[in-house]
């Protein structure tokens, strides 16, 4: 069976650029956390927990190159992984990436490049390398929200607004995510959602 080497699809825009690997790494690790705020309550031995939001994933691996035997410069190749850093003019920002390797697929964008060159030709050409990439996920909001179940979005709710509630606490509350209040203010066609009134009956729209 041939040896499947590793690959970068780079999504730029109008076009996609596949790099390929020179040697497969030997290991990758794959680091996920969330975020939680630590409330201290008087008289108990702990802090509360309560849940912010979901963490990236990041992805990080040791890439190597050597292009010794062939006596070219190592940079030629290294320089299409850092580059993934650099800004695309068409993006305004940095490409986004998939690395593929067998079942593994991950989406994300390039976070960290480290470059070590070890080998040199008597002309100081460098003609080995070892690269630690970080990869860190990345999905848009459309995505976030077509893949993580949200029972208390699959229909319009009625709720009255609490005195000193606000809409981003029953956006946050309601979807998880409190950048989403604007969808309520929407659904209820409230200009400043600071001048809502207490006791006010809000509709929570479903999300699509």
């Amino acid at each position: 069976m041939a040896l499947k080497k590793a690959m970068i699809i780079v999504d730029k825009g109008n076009s996609k650029e596949n790099v390929q690997v020179l040697f497969n790494p030997g290991e990758y690790t794959l680091d996920t956390t969330n975020s939680y705020s630590w409330n201290t309550v008087p008289g108990l031995s702990m802090p509360i927990g309560q849940f912010v939001s979901g963490g990236t994933t990041s992805l990080s691996m040791d890439l190597y190159f050597d292009t010794y035997e062939k006596g070219t410069d190592v940079r030629e190749h290294t320089k299409k992984i850092s580059g993934l850093l650099d800004v695309e003019k068409e993006l305004h920002a940095p490409p986004i990436c998939r690395f593929v390797w067998g079942s593994l697929d991950f989406k994300g964008v390039v976070e960290k490049v480290n470059q070590q060159f070890t080998m040199f030709l008597d002309t100081g050409v460098p003609v080995r390398a070892k690269l630690k990439v970080t990869f860190r996920s990345w999905h848009s909001k459309k995505e976030q929200l077509q893949t993580i179940p949200r029972h208390s979005a699959d229909r319009t709710k009625q709720k009255m607004l609490k005195q000193g509630e606000q809409l981003w606490m029953i956006a946050a509350h309601e979807y998880e995510d409190p950048s989403l209040w604007r969808e309520i203010a929407k659904a209820n066609q409230i200009d400043n959602p600071l001048k809502v009134v207490t006791g006010r009956r809000i509709s929570v729209p479903r999300l699509d």
